[in-house]
């Protein structure tokens, strides 16, 4: 994983965290805001992002998720399991694709932003 999204497991949860203070993740969400106004990407909307994007791309991966966003960072959590590490994982490996690739991260914002819950 990249250094600005972290997965593991910590006794009772599969965890994964998306750091969005780090330089790459903070320049990518300012024009994410330049795209759309309300995409000012703190935590929070990162959660509205994300839930957004997994509910039209991989629906699956929400059952049995639960966020606890902060300024600085968002955060997903499962209870833990073989089946919710493995959901941690692609949860993280999706963030660090769309991080990579952010032309289709902007793209799907455009198509989609409107459908958004911002915060």
């Amino acid at each position: 994983m990249k250094d600005y999204v972290k997965v593991f497991n910590s006794d009772d949860y599969a965890e994964v965290c998306l750091y969005n203070s780090d330089q790459k993740v903070f320049e990518i969400g300012e024009k994410m805001n330049e795209i759309n106004e309300y995409a000012y990407m703190n935590g929070y909307n990162w959660e509205a992002f994300l839930n957004c994007y997994l509910a039209k791309k991989e629906p699956a991966l929400l059952e049995g998720m639960r966020t606890d966003p902060e300024a600085d960072m968002y955060v997903a959590y499962y209870d833990f399991t073989s089946e919710n590490e493995q959901k941690a994982k692609r949860v993280g490996e999706i963030i660090v694709s769309l991080i990579e690739n952010e032309e289709e991260l902007y793209q799907f914002l455009r198509d989609n932003g409107d459908e958004i819950e911002w915060d």
